[in-house]
């Protein structure tokens, strides 16, 4: 964990979230803070759209909506998330590769005009040259990630990649070669199985619109 915490507060990856430490807590700030090194990022996710590629909107009702943060910190907290996403826009971008569960795209968060404005964002954001996004339905089958929820492997630069996953009220990094391995052939298991970029665009638009 020592490698993790000099890596998550060196200057150039804490300045930016600094004005917003006091409403994460304390295990996601060193997930923010790697994050923000990172060159590449492959996300799991089954049943919520993840962070960096949410709609204001959206980030608000499921801020609320799951307890993540205190009610009080909840504005400040979506206002973190609305910049931690340009990290997908900036001059030099991260490089997401995101496979999500169906479900993330069907799940009703405070009505249909906040999905509907989700689903569409998502799809334009899957155009950009660098992000990927791609759909993995209940049809396709079980695939290797059916055990783990969500989980996000980050790649770096000039450091070993490490592997996250959340647990209830913390996270778990995993840094050794052989695990991150684990982690990296069950993430090419979920490209394999999921649909293509393309059809996954095709049916996230087909969901905004039956929104």
């Amino acid at each position: 964990m020592d490698r993790l915490t000099a890596l998550a507060t060196r200057s150039d990856a804490k300045t930016w979230w600094a004005p917003w430490a006091n409403v994460m807590p304390d295990w996601f700030k060193t997930y923010v803070g790697l994050e923000g090194l990172a060159d590449g990022a492959f996300v799991s996710e089954s049943m919520v759209i993840p962070g960096l590629l949410q709609t204001e909107s959206y980030a608000q009702a499921l801020t609320l909506g799951t307890g993540f943060v205190r009610p009080d910190h909840a504005e400040r907290f979506v206002s973190f998330r609305q910049t931690r996403a340009q990290r997908l826009t900036d001059d030099d971008p991260l490089t997401l590769h995101a496979v999500l569960g169906e479900a993330a795209q069907r799940l009703r968060v405070n009505g249909d005009e906040t999905r509907q404005a989700q689903l569409a964002h998502l799809a334009a954001m899957s155009e950009l040259p660098n992000v990927t996004v791609q759909v993995l339905r209940p049809e396709d089958g079980p695939h290797a990630a059916t055990p783990l929820g969500k989980f996000v492997l980050l790649d770096f630069a000039h450091v070993r990649p490490i592997a996250y996953t959340e647990v209830l009220d913390g996270a778990m990094y995993v840094q050794d070669p052989d695990g991150v391995r684990t982690y990296r052939m069950v993430a090419d298991n979920l490209r394999q199985v999921a649909l293509s970029p393309a059809e996954s665009r095709a049916l996230i638009r087909e969901l905004a619109g039956a929104a």
